[in-house]
């Protein structure tokens, strides 16, 4: 490696980064990846050789949801594959541009949860604030993308005054999701007198931050962010990785600072089809997020939004994926497969079948070798 190519620090730059002419110093800032994200199908043909399905979206798309992929993530996907996991995730596809009976702008029912305004109050002791609608980059399979990147039907809006004034009035309340669009794309100020102001009240124990900026845009993570988060202890990070590869060396970095920090990190995947639909690419994924320390956390169902049948899979290939990981592989390694209810149900878990049968006195159970057992149940008095 050629020493112009490398920083004290052993950070290396990646070939694409010569189409910008970009420097290890520019590769690193997150401001100058966000200015040099590509946004269009010319910026796109300068850095890949698009093929003609994904060129013909691309003139169209951006009427749903824009496109923004950052350098960061265009130099971990094979510019020669045009079937690659982390291509097909953020470039746009001409079955984008469909939609069926089944699919719904808000398939997890936020808007009739909405208490104010960027505000939804729909579990009993926890909430969801939507802070931004912005997102380092934009996956083609978003769930919000009626609200997300400036494009959609809605418009993204929050209350903030409103939404300090619900959650002081209701105790109940002792959990804060912060997502959006990207939480960790706001200044580090404007995060801080957030985090400040929801930390003020009494009741609210702890704070959760969801976040796909370590994979997408990881030289956001700095020093001084990391410093900042640890001080509105105890905060939670779930970041959202769906393919092993896009756990490269800066991803890695960027999840060791946060961490090292002392947040709590787990991971939330998206079962989708053509990415990560099968054993081999789900355990690459849990163990090499173990490796990072991310506790795998859940895997979704694909929601049915508007354009995303091409990516959704049966459920029963998520229930098959971990029947293949429990008993394979370290129970901290095997996420919760879950479906985000359509219309607003929640998170209804679903597992494999363990039980084979429950007799007088006893229950059979099957292992994950297929191997049935015995239990003896203790008869109530």
């Amino acid at each position: 490696m050629r020493e112009d190519m490398k920083r004290d620090d052993d950070v290396t730059l990646p070939p694409l980064a010569a189409k910008w002419g970009a420097s290890v110093e520019n590769w690193q800032d997150a401001a100058w990846q966000m200015r040099h994200a590509c946004c269009t199908l010319e910026d796109l043909e300068r850095v890949l050789e698009l093929s003609p399905r994904e060129r013909a979206a691309l003139q169209q798309a951006g009427a749903r949801l824009a496109v923004r992929v950052t350098p960061h993530f265009l130099s971990l996907i094979d510019p020669e594959d045009v079937a690659d996991p982390l291509r097909r995730q953020v470039i746009p596809l001409p079955e984008e541009l469909e939609s069926y009976s089944e699919e719904l702008f808000d398939p997890c029912g936020e808007q009739k949860d909405e208490k104010a305004p960027g505000l939804v109050h729909r579990y009993p002791d926890r909430v969801l604030l939507l802070c931004t609608d912005r997102c380092a980059t934009y996956c083609r399979y978003c769930t919000r993308a009626r609200l997300v990147s400036g494009k959609g039907r809605e418009r993204w809006r929050l209350d903030w005054e409103g939404a300090l004034k619900y959650l002081r009035e209701h105790t109940e309340v002792r959990d804060v999701l912060l997502s959006g669009g990207d939480p960790l794309l706001l200044a580090d100020e404007k995060l801080d007198a957030m985090l400040g102001e929801l930390r003020r009240i009494p009741h609210i124990e702890f704070l959760r931050i969801g976040t796909r900026v370590p994979i997408m845009l990881p030289q956001r993570i700095t020093p001084a962010l990391c410093a900042m988060l640890r001080r509105h202890a105890p905060l939670f990070i779930s970041i959202h990785c769906n393919h092993p590869h896009e756990l490269g060396e800066d991803a890695e970095r960027a999840l060791g600072m946060l961490a090292d920090s002392g947040i709590p990190l787990g991971n939330q995947s998206v079962l989708l089809r053509g990415v990560n639909d099968s054993v081999e690419v789900q355990r690459a994924l849990v163990h090499r997020l173990l490796q990072c320390r991310v506790r795998p956390y859940y895997l979704y169902q694909c929601d049915p939004v508007v354009g995303t049948r091409h990516f959704r899979t049966r459920p029963q290939e998520g229930i098959d994926i971990i029947s293949a990981l429990r008993g394979f592989t370290s129970g901290y390694a095997v996420p919760q497969f879950v479906i985000d209810a359509p219309g607003g149900g929640g998170k209804v878990p679903l597992n494999p079948n363990y039980v084979v049968a429950e007799e007088s006195g006893r229950i059979l159970l099957r292992n994950f070798l297929g191997d049935i057992y015995e239990y003896p149940v203790t008869p109530q008095v």
